[in-house]
């Protein structure tokens, strides 16, 4: 790759707009489900993954089912999507609205 052609990518890369929204993860063994937040859906999948299959996710019931049950019973599924905001103050207050809806609306325990 060329040097200009690197820093084009590089830019772009930087530029780019996260995408945002809530989430579940949901256990197919027990039906189970858990709902949350992520400035970034389209890398809380890894990270999450991560953090269980190393024993330090915070959300304590999920740990616990995830070693119950192994990750193949588990997927992660976007609920939504939302469009950027220039607040981050009003994003956040968005999301935990959103989020509050789906866990309502699931049942859902939260992540």
């Amino acid at each position: 790759m060329q040097r200009d052609e690197r820093k084009a990518a590089i830019s772009a890369y930087k530029k780019r707009e996260d995408s945002v929204g809530i989430y579940a993860v949901r256990c197919a063994t027990t039906g189970e489900a858990w709902v949350g937040k992520a400035p970034n859906l389209d890398a809380i999948q890894n990270r999450l993954w991560f953090t269980l299959g190393h024993g330090t996710c915070t959300a304590a019931s999920l740990q616990a089912a995830w070693n119950r049950h192994g990750a193949d019973a588990f997927r992660l599924d976007v609920l939504e999507r939302l469009e950027p905001e220039e607040s981050a103050y009003i994003r956040n207050a968005i999301l935990k609205e959103r989020c509050q809806h789906w866990r309502a609306q699931l049942g859902a325990q939260i992540i």
